[in-house]
């Protein structure tokens, strides 16, 4: 075990600060003022999430929105989505989806979460979307669909 000060400690990342995309390039963390078009841009990404999942738009639509982990994510999940109705052969349909309940609330780094309820004809969706300024616009650090 080490001291914290004989210089052989380990650096650690800073977990609030932004990673480098594959280009090595670290998008700059910038201050948005947060107004009623971030809660049309969270019931718009919670939708376009749903529907990429569904089958039924493309997840390249998303890229713009969401970061580099994030979009892997999102192709890990697409990619089960669709060899499952592969094998059941249910036919990609966009969705009927409607949106009951945003509720949203600042972070430490300026940006803020959010947690969505959307609903279709079968089940009830739960988004939650972690939303930071990178690059002079807000992207979604964090996208989990339930």
């Amino acid at each position: 075990m080490t001291s914290p000060g004989s210089g052989t400690a380990r650096l650690q990342a800073n977990p609030l600060e932004p990673h480098p995309d594959q280009r090595g390039v670290s998008p700059k963390r910038i201050e948005i003022a947060r107004g009623p078009d971030t809660e049309q841009l969270l019931r718009a990404l919670a939708l376009r999430a749903i529907e990429v999942i569904a089958g039924a738009r493309d997840l390249e639509q998303l890229a713009r929105w969401v970061t580099d982990d994030v979009y892997a994510h999102l192709r890990v999940r697409v990619t089960i989505a669709s060899r499952a109705r592969a094998i059941t052969g249910i036919v990609a349909q966009r969705p009927r989806l409607w949106i009951d309940h945003v509720k949203t609330w600042p972070t430490e780094t300026g940006g803020f979460n959010a947690v969505i309820l959307v609903y279709d004809k079968r089940r009830a969706h739960v988004v939650s979307v972690q939303l930071e300024g990178l690059d002079q616009r807000w992207r979604a650090t964090v996208l989990v669909v339930l």
